[in-house]
């Protein structure tokens, strides 16, 4: 089917909205047509057997014996519906729509009632037959035609995305929170599976497949069809969850239709109740919403964290509340399956991130330290920079990354940076943000450029080497040293250290303050180089007063700071004979994983502050990706001539238009 006839189908769907306009807000649409169209579709797939169930329904009359799996047999599906209605009878007979229809919709067999019931559908039942349009929004959907072999699963997964898409328009949600579009998943799934390509077409192969953030089941479905291009007789076993009920109940239904065990789609948030605990998959795949916070599970997620560490799904590290997909990717991790001493078994991992995960944290963060875990560990195989305006709901780059924990020999210690923002083609017609597409021969195009990218990256007469770098996993390390400059005061009593002095809480508390502050006001207009001149000269000040002198840190501390004077010609300070660091001078290097410290400083700091030293007990390892960086190339300005000639150009040209406004 073209993409013109899903969306003629999809138009049909949507007319329904025709109808319900003044009766249902916009962002409610959805609410009705996407039950009704999962509806019709169980409808039409279950027609051509409606007989056989029948027949069996009769046969099991009266029997005290669950006919359960005699039914799905007659049905020819893992669902079946018992009833002799279809929505055709139940529109014929406005008066008992709303009676014959819930009638129709017990007669599901319980997990395809499950999917309905997850839309709500009763509530919508009773509110549009209260409003008189529900034989009238039936007998919309008699007409619209969805059996299989008009419209395929894959291109009606296309149709329940393209009716979210606008849903999401209409009520300016995130479409992106629900699907992907699918020449992305296409790419996503051949990076994916393409280094298995020879164990795939082993006779009885079994592959399972997993989605944390599955939505309408998408990548699922496309992981499904290219492992079965490849071995028409591959068992693949998916499996997901989805935090969107309208999203999961289209998933489910998806894999009642296909055969599939629906069971395996579960419902709910994966960060604080993971509907496959405890399972490992061969392939991992997700494209978690961009940016999304993670406010609502913090406590059980940081629970995890603290009292399971790295036997729990979050002991690397924890990212900032208002992005959680590095959890996601954790969370995709800890279902890998282990490698076995022969090299068998492992998974790989493919999940769609913004710019963000690459960089954002400095060193010691939770960011940081997750890309650290990831990386030191060698499971970041290579990581896709895709073009932008590539999604329905962000313009932004985004970028591919690809995990693995069974690399190949000649990729083992190393990450392969692929950069396809270039491969592309125009829409024809906008869809939201989404201006760009990947055609056949891009997708092509980047599959054969990363199979191939550690000789591409070598060899500079590859037409596309400038396209892919292979570093070093310590590459993107690096020591985050802590560089310190010895304090440097003068001391001096003036109007506003006496004023300092006196709102110091340290010489507050002492019993005689007011004799002592009126012994310092004596030595105002006074100035001492040395800290030990200084307190002498206080010293006697205080005592020919009639006070004594306080003893204690925090006395001492109080008056330094009141009357020492940064000056970069003063009197080191210091502590236990050593100099102590002026908080206010400290600065911070990054310095690559590997390179001494101490020689970076006398390299690079010591020319500029010869007297600075390196906090070593502050040094901190961290890790990022600066994906950009590697592939700029920089562009010289234009000569100030050129620049200066296109001035007066346009100069000329205003002053023309000027001119005609005038006349």
């Amino acid at each position: 089917m073209n993409s013109s006839k899903h969306t003629e189908l999809a138009n049909h769907a949507w007319s329904v909205a025709d109808l319900l306009r003044g009766d249902y807000k916009q962002s409610d649409y959805g609410k009705v047509i996407l039950p009704f169209t999962v509806l019709r579709r169980l409808e039409c797939v279950l027609e051509p057997t409606r007989d056989a169930v029948t027949e069996t329904v009769e046969r099991f009359a009266g029997q005290d014996i669950n006919a359960d799996k005699f039914l799905r047999k007659a049905a020819g599906h893992a669902f079946y519906n018992t009833s002799s209605l279809t929505l055709k009878k139940i529109a014929a007979d406005p008066g008992s729509a709303a009676k014959n229809l819930q009638v129709y919709v017990a007669s599901f067999s319980d997990n395809a009632r499950g999917v309905l019931d997850r839309f709500e559908f009763a509530q919508q039942v009773k509110r549009l037959d209260s409003a008189g349009l529900l034989y009238k929004i039936i007998g919309k959907f008699t007409d619209l035609d969805l059996r299989p072999e008009v419209v395929s699963n894959h291109n009606m997964g296309y149709i329940f995305e393209e009716l979210i898409r606008r849903f999401s328009e209409q009520s300016n949600e995130t479409a992106g929170e629900h699907f992907t579009p699918r020449e992305v998943i296409q790419l996503m799934v051949r990076l994916l599976v393409a280094p298995d390509g020879d164990a795939l077409q082993l006779p009885g192969v079994v592959r399972t497949v997993m989605d944390p953030a599955c939505g309408t089941g998408g990548m699922l479905s496309a992981t499904d069809d290219l492992i079965k291009e490849l071995n028409p007789d591959a068992t693949v076993e998916v499996y997901g969850q989805e935090l969107n009920p309208e999203s999961w109940a289209i998933c489910r239904s998806d894999l009642m239709i296909k055969g599939q065990n629906p069971e395996n789609i579960a419902f709910g948030n994966s960060f604080n109740d993971d509907g496959h605990a405890r399972r490992t998959f061969d392939y991992l795949l997700a494209n978690p919403p961009f940016g999304v916070e993670w406010k609502k599970v913090k406590e059980d997620v940081e629970e995890e964290h603290e009292k399971l560490g790295s036997a729990g799904r979050f002991g690397a590290g924890l990212p900032r509340i208002n992005d959680g997909s590095l959890l996601f990717l954790q969370h995709m991790i800890s279902k890998m399956k282990p490698v076995d001493v022969n090299g068998g078994g492992g998974s790989r991992i493919a999940i769609v991130f913004n710019g963000s995960p690459l960089f954002t944290g400095a060193a010691g963060s939770g960011e940081s330290e997750i890309r650290r875990w990831i990386l030191e560990n060698d499971w970041l195989e290579g990581i896709v920079a895709l073009p932008d305006q590539l999604f329905y709901n962000t313009g932004i780059s985004t970028y591919f990354w690809i995990l693995t924990n069974r690399k190949s020999p000649d990729h083992k210690g190393k990450v392969v940076l692929l950069d396809a923002r270039d491969q592309w083609q125009k829409m024809r017609k906008s869809l939201g943000d989404k201006r760009k597409e990947l055609g056949k021969d891009h997708i092509a195009t980047v599959v054969k450029l990363y199979g191939e990218a550690l000789s591409a990256a070598q060899d500079a007469e590859h037409p596309l080497h400038a396209k892919v770098k292979v570093f070093d996993n310590t590459a993107f390390g690096y020591q985050r040293i802590t560089v310190e400059r010895p304090l440097k005061l003068r001391f001096e009593v003036t109007e506003e250290t006496l004023a300092a002095l006196e709102a110091s809480k340290a010489i507050q508390k002492l019993p005689q303050a007011s004799v002592m502050l009126e012994a310092f006001a004596s030595l105002k207009g006074s100035g001492w180089s040395k800290k030990t001149d200084a307190w002498l000269a206080l010293k006697d000040a205080v005592v020919q007063a009639g006070s004594t002198w306080p003893t204690g840190a925090p006395f001492n501390k109080a008056l330094r700071e009141a009357i020492g004077v940064r000056d970069p010609e003063g009197e080191v300070q210091l502590v236990k004979g050593k100099p102590e660091a002026d908080a206010e001078l400290r600065d911070y290097e990054n310095v690559p994983l590997g390179e001494d410290v101490e020689e970076y400083l006398e390299r690079e700091v010591h020319p500029h502050v010869p007297d600075a030293w390196i906090d070593h007990s502050k040094t901190k390892i961290g890790y990022e990706i600066p994906f950009t960086r590697h592939f700029y190339v920089y562009k010289p300005p234009r000569p100030l001539a050129e620049i200066d000639a296109e001035l007066k150009l346009l100069e000329a040209e205003i002053q023309g238009l000027l001119g005609e406004v005038t006349e």
